[in-house]
């Protein structure tokens, strides 16, 4: 009976300890977080250069924030890095420009940004033939 009641003690015990592990983590969600919910973003400033790590200012009436935040070194730097796009496939190569062209569509704009609604991408044509090769 003893041994019975020593274990109804510790298992009280450890229920109390989680419950109050998790009011914690509460309280330090409810510090970090703001009352204001229209909070303006700026673009991703790189620390250095113009891609990699770096910053991004946030305004809300009185309070400003920080956020980190990094910018792709591939990036295609004419739409910004918070605009994601869906591409189509390559199109055709042009004899009179020597370029191929595709058209892509906004996906997502991120922290508000102002994004076009497609966009057009040009690259020179490949001066490579590619051969496809059979298996006999």
């Amino acid at each position: 009976m003893q041994v019975r009641g020593l274990l109804l003690l510790l298992a009280l015990i450890l229920l109390a300890a989680a419950a109050e592990a998790g009011k914690n983590k509460k309280e330090k969600a409810k510090k970090d977080g703001s009352k204001c919910d229209d909070w303006r973003w700026g673009p991703c400033v790189p620390n250095s250069k113009d891609c990699g790590l770096g910053y991004r200012e946030g305004t809300c009436k009185d309070e400003s924030k920080k956020l980190k935040c990094k910018i792709p070194c591939n990036w295609k730097k004419k739409f910004g890095a918070d605009c994601k796009y869906k591409f189509e496939s390559w199109g055709g190569c042009s004899a009179q420009t020597g370029m191929k062209t595709r058209s892509g569509i906004l996906k997502k704009a991120l922290y508000n940004a102002q994004c076009e609604e497609i966009v057009y991408v040009t690259k020179p044509c490949s001066s490579k033939v590619k051969s496809k090769s059979k298996g006999q």
